[in-house]
């Protein structure tokens, strides 16, 4: 049974990123095979929109950090070529073809910024503490716009984003709260940025909206706390972390681990999420 707490006693906090609370709420079978199981079971292959994502985001890092004087589309191009991922595609053609379309969202994305406008953090660590969470994160991009600070998190994936995700956002709102915080400086606006299409999706907070997200991740972390604590007093781990089929399960990592999985969607490969290949790229 779970261990009771002890009278004037503080109460042990649920350390989390949103990575972790999402995967609870997501799954919280999947959850369970990522945090608690050791060994950890192996995962599936490497997905090639990961790739994607993980090399346009390195290279907008680099670009910030480069030289005011460097900081100009060819760089970005550049820099995507030197940090390219070549991991879950078909085969190399295929590979090429996707580098060369990252070059081209990243070098239209940064013709749209103002090289001079230094922000505050590139993948900046965020924390802070709630009555229930140690949270930490690490922002994309933290802007410092007159005396206010932005949330901004850069998107990869084929469907634009819209205000609406902006708002809605758990990671988002807990980025802002967090990073207000630590700075000292009102956080309210939170942006969502579209690399391929360069457009923004935006949302601005209030102390009612980032109190109704943390109570929301505190509810999550409070069903994680129980379910942990059920399985360590020798709860039957599948009722404890339950699976959660849908549609979700054709791109999970443990999927071949998972009967009920396999039997939500159809198998995907590697290369699916990205959708039809781009042309060939330009000589």
């Amino acid at each position: 049974m779970a261990q009771m707490e002890l009278a004037g006693m503080p109460r042990r906090l649920f350390a989390c990123t949103p990575s972790r609370l999402a995967a609870f709420e997501d799954c919280p079978r999947r959850y369970r095979m990522i945090y608690l199981d050791r060994p950890r079971p192996p995962k599936g292959p490497p997905w090639a929109h990961t790739s994607v994502g993980v090399s346009v985001h390195n290279a907008l890092r680099r670009w910030w950090e480069e030289r005011f004087e460097r900081r100009i589309p060819l760089r970005a191009a550049e820099l995507l070529r030197l940090g390219w991922v070549d991991e879950g595609f078909r085969d190399p053609e295929q590979s090429q073809r996707w580098r060369e379309r990252g070059v081209q969202m990243v070098r239209g994305y940064v013709a749209g910024l103002d090289p001079a406008a230094e922000p505050r953090g590139v993948e900046r660590s965020v924390a802070t503490r709630t009555e229930a969470l140690a949270f930490s994160g690490r922002v994309d991009r933290l802007d410092d716009r007159d005396g206010e600070l932005v949330v901004v998190d850069y998107k990869t994936g084929r469907r634009p984003v819209t205000d609406d995700d902006a708002r809605t956002s758990p990671a988002l709102a807990l980025y802002a709260l967090a990073a207000g915080r630590m700075l000292r400086q009102p956080c309210r606006r939170v942006e969502l940025h579209h690399v391929p299409t360069s457009t923004i999706a935006v949302a601005e907070h209030t102390e009612g909206s980032i109190a109704r997200h943390v109570r929301r991740a505190e509810s999550v972390a409070a069903d994680a706390v129980a379910a942990t604590e059920a399985l360590r007093a020798g709860g039957d781990p599948d009722e404890a972390f339950p699976p959660r089929p849908g549609s979700l399960c054709s791109w999970c990592d443990f999927r071949r681990l998972c009967p009920q999985g396999q039997a939500a969607g159809p198998v995907r490969q590697a290369w699916d999420a990205l959708g039809e290949d781009p042309g060939p790229a330009a000589p």
